[in-house]
C-alpha cells in the first residue's frame, strides 16, 4: 500500500532571556523570571520527493543560512523497543559536517517516542532550519531600512557568533514539535492543546538534557514551549532511569516520561510554569545588547555552587534576598502591565528594584569570585541607565561578558542606539577585558511560545 502523503509543517519557537533568577533557578526552592524573545528558530518539514518505486530511509536536515550546513541521517528501529537509532551518513556531498548533537538527539528521541505512540510509518523527510537574524551577530545584514526576516549569514556554522538568545533550546523544541506534527499528523493537538504542549515540553526537555550531556534547570526549554513565564524547575531525578537510546524498552520508558504516566509521584514532572505572573507594561520593552568583549566565562556555575556548598548560611541568606527581589520585580512589572495606562506611570520603583537585584548579584559575584556582573558590565549598565528613558538593566542568565538586557521606554530607543554606537571602554586599570562594540539587537519580549507557521513563509529557503 502506498504511504499516505503527510502534510508539510512549519513550527517556530522563541529565544529567551532570564531576566532574574540566574543560578537560583537551578534549585527547586527558587524561581526564575524568563521572557521569550521575538527572535525565533523555525523548522520546516516536508516529505522527501522521491521517484515512484524508490524507498529510502533517509532524513536530510539543512540549515541553508550557513555554508555547507547539511546533515544526512539514516535511521532504524532497534530491537526490544529500544527506540530509533539515528546515524549521520557521509553522503555524496563535499560537506564534512561535524556532528550536530542537538539535531541528532532530538531526531532520535522524537522518532523513538513516535514509535511507542503510534504504528505510523517513518518515511523520508527533508527538514529545513532557519533562524531569525538576531540569533547570530553578522556584519552583512544590519541594514535597518530593509529588515529582512531571514538573512544569509554566509559563514560556516562553526564560525557563526551566537548572540546568546538560547538557540539550542529553541532549536530542539521547534525541531521536536515539527517532527511530531508531521508524523503524528495532528498538529492542532500537539501545538494548541494544553496536553500536547505538556508532552512537547517533556520530550524537548529530555532530548535537550541528553544532547547537552547534563540536566540543566530547563528554563530555556520551558520558555521555548510556553513563552514568558515564572519558572520553577523539575527534579532532575525523574530522568535518571531513562537510559540510552537502543537500551531495552527505551521507547516505552520514554513514552511514560513524555506522557507523565508513571504512578509513582517521585517520578512525575513537578516543574511549575506560571505564565500569568509575567508582564511588561505598555510603552516599555525588553531589549538585548550583544557585547563584544574578549572574555570567556567558563565553569562559572560550578564555582558558584562550590561557594554555596562551602558557605551554606551566607548563601542561603543572600539567595533568600535575591529570590525576594526577583519576586518583587516580577510583581511590579505585572502590576504596571495590568494597571491603568492613562495615569502617567512612574518607573522609579521598578528602577530601584533592579538596582537592588544588581547589588545582590555583585555581592554574590565577589563572594564566589565569579564574574556574574564583571566590572566592564557594571560600567556599561550604569552608563546605559544614564540615558533618558532607560529604566534599568542586568547581565542576564548566568551573567558574564557577552550580553546585557535593558528595560527601556519605547521612545528612548533612538537615544539608546546613538549612545551605544559610540560606546567602548578603554582597557581598565586592572588590565581586565575591554568592551569593543555593543550592538543593540532587534529583539523584544514575546509572550507566545512555540507556534505553527505558514509553510510558504520559507519558500526561498526550502527546496
Amino acid at each position: 500500500t502506498a504511504a499516505m502523503t503527510r502534510s508539510t509543517v512549519a513550527v517556530s519557537a522563541p529565544g529567551k532571556v532570564l531576566l532574574a533568577g540566574g543560578y537560583l533557578v537551578l534549585d527547586r526552592k527558587y524561581t526564575g523570571l524568563v521572557f521569550g524573545l521575538d527572535a525565533r528558530i523555525h523548522v520546516h518539514i516536508q516529505e522527501l520527493p522521491l521517484p515512484s518505486g524508490i524507498v529510502l530511509s533517509e532524513i536530510i536536515v539543512r540549515s541553508p543560512q550557513f555554508r555547507d550546513a547539511e546533515w544526512r541521517y539514516g535511521y532504524r528501529e532497534t530491537e526490544g523497543q529500544g527506540g530509533f537509532r539515528v546515524k549521520q551518513l557521509k553522503g555524496d556531498t563535499t560537506s564534512t559536517q561535524p556532528r550536530n548533537k542537538f539535531i541528532e538527539t532530538a531526531l532520535a528521541y522524537a522518532l523513538s517516542y513516535i514509535a511507542a505512540e503510534s504504528s505510523t510509518m517513518i518515511g523520508s523527510v527533508s527538514i529545513t532550519i532557519v533562524a531569525d537574524r538576531d540569533y547570530y551577530s553578522h556584519s552583512g545584514a544590519t541594514d535597518c531600512r530593509n529588515p529582512v526576516r531571514f538573512v544569509d549569514f554566509d559563514v560556516p556554522l562553526t564560525e557563526a557568533h551566537k548572540t546568546g538568545l538560547g538557540s539550542s533550546a529553541a532549536l530542539v523544541t521547534a525541531f521536536t514539535a515539527a517532527v511530531l506534527a508531521h508524523f503524528l499528523d495532528h498538529h492542532q493537538y500537539i501545538l494548541d492543546s494544553e496536553l500536547g504542549k505538556r508532552r512537547l515540553h517533556n520530550l524537548a526537555q529530555v532530548a535537550h538534557c541528553a544532547a547537552q550531556g547534563k540536566v540543566g534547570s530547563g528554563f530555556d526549554v520551558a520558555a521555548a514551549v510556553y513563552g514568558s513565564c515564572v519558572y520553577r524547575r523539575f527534579s532532575p531525578s525523574i530522568l535518571e532511569a531513562l537510559g540510552e537510546v537502543g537500551s531495552s524498552r527505551f521507547s516505552e520508558r520514554l513514552k511514560i516520561l513524555v506522557e507523565d504516566s508513571d504512578p509513582d509521584p517521585s517520578n512525575q514532572w513537578n516543574m511549575q510554569i506560571n505564565k500569568a505572573a509575567t508582564g511588561i507594561p505598555p510603552g516599555l520593552r525588553l531589549v538585548m545588547c550583544d557585547v563584544d568583549c574578549g572574555s570567556e566565562s567558563v565553569g562559572m556555575a560550578k564555582k558558584v555552587l562550590a561557594w554555596r556548598e562551602e558557605n551554606p548560611d551566607e548563601a542561603a541568606s543572600l539567595w533568600a534576598m535575591l529570590q525576594k527581589g526577583n519576586e518583587d520585580l516580577a510583581n511590579e512589572l505585572l502590576q504596571l502591565a495590568n494597571g491603568p495606562t492613562t495615569v502617567s506611570r512612574s518607573f522609579k520603583t521598578l528602577s530601584d528594584m533592579i538596582s537592588t537585584i544588581r547589588f545582590l548579584i555583585r555581592k554574590m559575584s565577589a563572594k564566589a569570585e565569579v564574574p556574574i556582573e564583571p566590572k566592564v558590565q557594571t560600567e556599561l549598565l550604569d552608563a546605559c541607565c544614564q540615558v533618558n528613558g532607560v529604566v534599568g538593566g542586568v547581565v542576564p542568565g548566568a551573567g558574564g561578558f557577552d550580553a546585557i538586557v535593558l528595560l527601556v521606554e519605547d521612545s528612548a530607543l533612538p537615544l539608546l542606539q546613538r549612545f551605544l554606537y559610540t560606546y567602548s571602554t578603554i582597557n581598565n586599570d586592572e588590565g581586565g577585558p575591554a568592551i569593543g562594540k555593543v550592538r543593540l539587537l532587534g529583539v523584544k519580549q514575546d509572550f507566545e511560545g512555540v507556534k505553527l507557521e505558514e509553510a510558504n513563509l520559507y519558500a526561498d529557503w526550502t527546496r
